[in-house]
């Protein structure tokens, strides 16, 4: 057996600092003092044998402890990890068989002033270790997590980025003396046979799937690849439903068109040649003739009991309009006087008007899930941060090369971090630091509100910057290490370190700078740097800067200071001019203060469109008879006196949910007046048209005539009027707060309309009529017109005319029907087609003006930003973490579940290209148990107080918190988890002790019962980079199933809590989620009641009804096909557009469906005939042409929402409206319409016998 012999024993001179040199000692290993048999048993249990003879003595096993504080807290997390490790140490420091591995090569004499003797230090040493061992000890390290900062351990130990990281690079570094830590330089030399007549050290290694002892597990999956088995892959993605390789709905709908067609025109074609058969001759015209002869037959024969009901119905409505009519014309200073006072009382309620802007209330309701969760987090952790952020370029600057001294290959680095525009950088940071605003006549600065997580210590504010890996200071910016020939180390060395090392609190280059920012915590640099690929972040091309600010939850006053400075803040922005930096910028505020500015930009546009359509209405109401009659024929004062009605039920139903203290919107602000003017303008045409086209019967007053028309008209109104509003209250059921206030407002701004049109507007027309019969012209009515007229004269429109004449007779063609009903089925085909594809959400950007600084904002945030938001995964109060099983479900270690949260959560970061879930979790209870270990220096107190005492303190007093037993070695539990978590949760990081828990989880553990229990607590991820809306969405569906995922293998679910995820966005995308099921809700909910009320308001005829609310849900199919056509999504504003077309849509429809029901002519064509010529004129005068105007000045709008769903959803509206309402029904009913109802032609005949209308209806 050879002989043990050291290379070394006890310490010499001073290295550097407080490192220091080992002897060269050549003799036998020496007996250890009996004061170090605690260390060496806690250090290096395998040399703990016999009479523990070393080659090293106490001082040396301190410092070796010393050395092994900052591997310990990061790998001991992975037990065999961190054994193999130190026995690479203890060998290297004590083995009594030393010469066998270590060479000294170099050594500088040294005299002992205590011993007073010669001796020499050694500079230098070689050591021979087995490839073998060094491999074995990577592998067992490489995936160790390092929870606060979401990166390998190995990033921090292995001074390059994890994935360049291996066996031998790691032991060089450790052995480097460059790596600030190694007092003199050890060269490894790696083999597994005898070299130079050294036998490497090879000593036995555990795997990280083995345990190290009896007491202890193996490691973690987290920690452990091989433990986890193979890596989760992501579900496949669903197949696409194909037919003949096509979109299955397309080839459906395409078979079914054509089906329908082929069906449709042998029908058609049936009858056709059936008529020609059975009818006189070719030249009788090919009518539904058969329909006439069915009726004229049917109409000698009994009457139903419906048709009775029905007609009796009906002549109530008749009769008590016309009364009321009448009165109206004879009674007008009342009736307006009681309008007027009316209309009053309802505006008094503007006294409580409020509106609301704030973004989470418009889109998402009290009752939603994402809103709850997000209460749940403000109260429970504090509301998320405000964020200010600046994203820079540097245009004019070039990319550069750094090239390292003495060795290594060249890196590239992005023409944002030259030394001179960081800088320039730094000076503009300074400046915004510096920014002072004013509220309350109280100064305000970024330090007064910002996120300072180590306060009161340390009141450094949170600035995520690439320059705090220079501690935001120009001078450690300019730190050179060098003499006059070569640079050794600049900033590009520490910027290089730092991005691998975010958490380090010295870097291992001769520079020794720390790379923590000043505020305490690690500055990540997939937050700080934009632009670059992969991990390469010297190529970035951006700068990002974040400002956190606090945001205050039930605090206005500090709010109001935070808002005062961040408009400050936009306004340095703006007004900031370098031309080597270009700068993008937002601030929390922003957005908000965007969109208020775009409304009040679009007020003008908003009121152009509706001047335009004032004026339309004005002039169009009048019917002139002759220039000279000009004046008095005009109807201005009428159709302004029309609209002031509109606009005043708009007001009422304002000023009565002001009364109740509902908040007016937006949306409400837009789109009401609109939806209104479309309903209360069509009625106004149809009165005044009718009776300017009626001509006044021998006897009768003008104020019967009025209340006969009425008594005609008025209950096509009323039932338009009424099935709009029951439609709109019952869109109050949505859960959707943007539509459900939509709701509310129109439906009771319509009903109100109603009502004041068939009392005070009755009353103007009558006086109106009056004034036009006594020749007083329009507006000045003082003054008399010399042109005399005998008596109010029946007069048709051109329009009326038009219809009458040529567009009805033409569009009943027995050949252009089945055109027309080919054409309809084939948009209808086309758009259930296509109605899939509608996009689901609202691009933020869109929200904004064209002209923003916003919208550069969000063009270089999806250009630049490498992260996505974070998110927490929040475990709700009710979990017992004082339990080892309760400790197991939750962390991600050593011991814990293979299904515990951190491990889901970490799978899911795995496969982030599905889940979306960017980084492993920063989890607060691992961190926890590393920091409170008894090898680690991070717990101690003061053995005479019992108080904490830092790592970074040296006094004797301090002892450890937990001893160094097997007890003492296993996770606190019970009382002693409690005892020390409140300590961790105060350290700060330092040099000593890197895991304190200040910085990272501060806000992370909620305590309750005066902190003798955890409550709810988070942990901390970032989704990956987000851009479109169903990115957001998507991220947002995966990060419930992981959380449900969770809850569930928890088996915490009848436990009354759960876990949850929260992020700062969910609030506003969790509509997206049932977007679809709210739209066919509400959509299904509107057509329902508008059936119901239909067939009540037309006396019971089922069948007009069903065909009224088949044309409305063309309509609204239809809509969806020019949603897709046109690239507009569907949100809370498209859905909204979608309820008010189904009102707009009730509008073109129940007119003209009234009128063919009301109708006594003989066939269906020729009813279908009278119906579009009476109504159809009033109706195309009265919205398609009114809205139009309206419309086409909303395409000059500012604003991109405006453009999109106003603009292009109204115009799709009004147009599709119109085609369906007057191209599409009529024919529809000329083939399929209700018979003419007997008791009703019966009761017209009695009615007119011996009357003028009897000529005029049956001749």
């Amino acid at each position: 057996v050879l002989p043990q012999l050291c290379v070394w024993y006890g310490e010499c001179g001073v290295a550097s600092g407080d490192k220091r040199y080992n002897c060269a000692y050549d003799g036998p290993p020496i007996a250890l003092p009996e004061d170090g048999y605690d260390l060496m048993q806690e250090l290096c249990p395998g040399l703990f044998f016999g009479n523990v003879s070393a080659c090293c003595d106490v001082h040396q096993l301190q410092t070796l402890k010393n050395n092994l504080q900052l591997p310990l807290q990061f790998l001991s997390r992975c037990p065999s990890c961190f054994y193999n490790l130190i026995n690479l140490f203890c060998e290297l420091t004590c083995s009594p068989n030393q010469s066998d591995f270590l060479n000294v090569t170099s050594t500088i004499p040294y005299y002992d002033p205590i011993l007073k003797e010669n001796k020499s230090s050694i500079t230098e040493l070689q050591y021979f270790i087995g490839e073998r061992f060094a491999n074995a000890m990577y592998n067992a390290c490489k995936d160790v997590e390092a929870p606060s900062s979401n990166v390998k351990a190995l990033g921090l130990l292995c001074g390059k980025d994890v994935k360049d990281c291996n066996a031998t690079n790691w032991i060089e570094y450790m052995f480097s003396k460059d790596n600030g830590q190694t007092p003199f330089s050890i060269i490894p030399i790696f083999s597994d046979v005898p070299v130079h007549g050294m036998n490497p050290m090879n000593n036995a290694t555990k795997g990280c799937n083995e345990s190290m002892d009896d007491l202890t597990g193996p490691c973690s999956c987290q920690d452990c690849s091989i433990v986890c088995g193979p890596k989760p892959q992501p579900p496949p993605l669903p197949t696409p439903w194909l037919l003949f390789g096509l979109d299955a709905v397309y080839v459906i709908m395409w078979i079914s068109y054509m089906g329908f067609l082929l069906i449709f025109f042998a029908l058609v074609f049936g009858v056709w040649c059936y008529r020609r058969r059975h009818f006189v001759s070719e030249y009788t015209p090919i009518d539904s003739n058969i329909a006439f002869s069915v009726n004229s037959h049917r109409d000698n024969g009994k009457i139903t009991c419906g048709e009775r009901l029905g007609e009796r119905f009906e002549n109530g409505l008749r009769m008590t309009f016309t009364s009321w009519g009448a009165f109206c014309v004879r009674n007008p200073r009342p009736v307006i006087l009681f309008s007027v006072v009316f209309i009053a009382m309802c505006c008094s309620g503007f006294v409580y008007v409020k509106a609301t802007t704030n973004p989470v209330d418009l889109w998402s309701a009290p009752s939603s899930q994402a809103r709850k969760e997000k209460e749940y987090f403000d109260t429970h952790f504090g509301p998320f941060f405000r964020t200010e952020q600046l994203i820079i370029q540097a245009p004019n600057s070039h990319p550069s090369t750094y090239s390292p001294y003495p060795s290594g290959a060249d890196v590239p680095f992005g023409s944002p971090l030259s030394k001179e525009i960081l800088h320039q950088v730094l000076d503009l940071q300074d400046a915004i630091v510096n920014i002072t605003a004013s509220f309350d006549n109280e100064t305000v600065m970024l330090k007064d509100i910002c996120l300072a997580p180590l306060a009161p210590y340390n009141n450094n504010c949170t600035i995520l910057s690439v320059l705090n890996y220079f501690q935001n200071s120009h001078s450690v910016l300019d730190h050179t290490i060098g003499d006059e020939f070569f640079v050794y180390a600049d900033y590009h060395t520490h910027f290089l370190y730092c991005v691998r090392a975010p958490a380090s609190l010295n870097d291992t280059s001769l520079l020794h700078d720390p790379c923590l920012g000043t505020f305490g915590g690690p500055v990540f640099p997939w937050l700080v740097l934009g632009g670059y690929d992969d991990d390469n972040y010297n190529n970035a091309t951006a700068l990002v800067i974040t400002f956190p600010v606090n945001n205050y939850y039930n605090d206005s006053r500090k709010l109001m200071k935070a808002l005062a400075w961040e408009k400050e803040f936009i306004n340095f922005l703006k007004n900031y001019d370098n031309p080597n930096l270009t700068i993008s910028f937002s601030a929390e505020r922003s957005i908000e203060d965007e969109i208020n500015r775009e409304s009040k930009s679009d007020i003008g546009t908003v009121l152009i469109s509706y001047t335009v359509m004032f004026v339309y209405i004005s002039i169009a109401l009048g019917h002139i008879q002759s220039c000279r009659r000009l004046l008095v024929d005009s109807k201005i004062s009428l159709g302004i006196a029309g609209i002031l009605i509109v606009l005043s039920s708009v007001a009422c139903s304002v000023g009565i949910f002001s009364y109740f203290g509902i908040p007016l919107t937006l949306i409400v602000i837009e789109v009401i007046p609109f939806l209104v003017l479309a309903i209360g303008v069509d009625n106004i045409f149809i009165i005044v048209q009718t009776l300017q086209r009626d001509e006044r019967l021998q006897g009768e007053t003008l104020d019967k005539q009025i209340g006969r028309v009425l008594g005609d008209v008025a209950p096509s109104m009323f039932l338009s009027s009424f099935s709009e509003t029951v439609a709109f209250f019952l869109g109050t059921l949505s859960t959707m707060p943007a539509v459900r206030t939509f709701s509310l407002f129109a439906g009771m701004a319509v009903l109100i309309d109603f009502i004041l049109q068939v009392t005070c507007f009755v009353s103007l027309l009558g006086l109106d009529i009056k004034r036009q019969e006594r020749n007083r012209l329009d507006i000045l009515c003082c003054i008399k017109s010399n042109e005399e007229m005998s008596r109010a004269q029946r007069s048709e429109s051109i329009l009326f005319l038009f219809f009458k004449n040529l567009y009805s007779p033409y569009l009943l063609k027995d050949w252009m029907r089945p055109i027309i009903i080919a054409v309809f089925v084939g948009v209808l085909s086309f758009s259930t087609a296509v109605m899939h594809n509608v996009e689901i959400g609202l691009d933020q950007s869109l929200s904004m003006p064209d002209d923003s600084y916003v919208m550069d904002y969000f063009n270089q945030l999806s250009k630049y930003l490498h992260a996505g938001p974070p998110v927490y995964f929040v475990l709700e109060e009710g979990h017992n973490y004082t339990s080892l099983e309760g400790q197991n479900m939750v962390c991600g270690g050593m011991g814990c579940n293979n299904d515990s949260l951190v491990q889901q959560v970490f799978n899911a970061a795995e496969i982030g290209s599905y889940t979306r879930i960017g980084y492993a979790p920063s989890s607060w209870i691992d961190d926890y148990f590393d920091w409170v270990k008894p090898q680690s220096s991070c717990c101690r107190v003061y053995n005479t107080t019992g108080q904490f005492c830092n790592a970074s303190v040296t006094d004797p007093s301090c002892t450890r918190c937990r001893p160094l037993t097997q007890e003492g070695k296993q996770r606190p539990q019970g009382k002693d988890f409690m005892t020390f978590l409140p300590m961790f949760l105060l350290d700060n990081p330092n040099p000593k002790c890197g895991k304190g828990g200040h910085a990272a989880y501060n806000s992370a553990v909620n305590f309750i019962n005066n902190k003798s229990d955890v409550g709810a607590t988070y942990f901390m991820t970032y989704h990956t980079v987000l851009k479109t809306s169903s990115d957001f969405i998507d991220a947002m569906k995966k990060a419930r199933v992981i959380a449900d995922n969770i809850t569930e293998t928890m088996g915490i679910k009848e436990k009354n809590y759960r876990v949850f995820p929260y992020s700062v966005f969910y609030v506003f995308y969790e509509q997206y989620l049932t977007i679809v099921h709210d739209a066919i809700f509400n959509l299904c909910i509107s057509l329902g009641s508008i059936f119901l009320v239909t067939t009540l308001l037309l006396g019971f005829e089922v069948w007009a009804a069903v065909v009224v609310s088949i044309t409305i849900a063309m309509i609204i199919i239809n809509m969806f096909g020019v949603m897709w056509l046109w690239g507009i999504s569907l949100n809370a504003v498209s859905l909204v557009n979608l309820v008010m077309s189904c009102g707009i849509a009730v509008e073109f429809c129940s007119h003209v469906t009234r009128a063919f029901t009301v109708s006594t002519k003989g066939s269906r064509v020729e009813r279908a005939e009278e119906a579009l010529s009476h109504m159809g004129s009033s109706v195309f005068s009265g919205i398609t042409l009114t809205k139009f105007g309206g419309i086409v000045v909303l395409a000059f709008s500012k604003s991109q929402i405006f453009k999109i769903f106003y603009f292009r959803m109204y115009l799709a509206m009004v147009l599709l409206g119109a085609t369906h309402g007057l191209i599409f029904l009529p024919v529809l009913l000329s083939y399929i319409g209700p018979s003419v109802n007997k008791a009703k032609t019966r009761a017209t005949q009695e009615r007119t016998r011996g009357t003028e209308r009897e000529r005029l209806l049956y001749f």
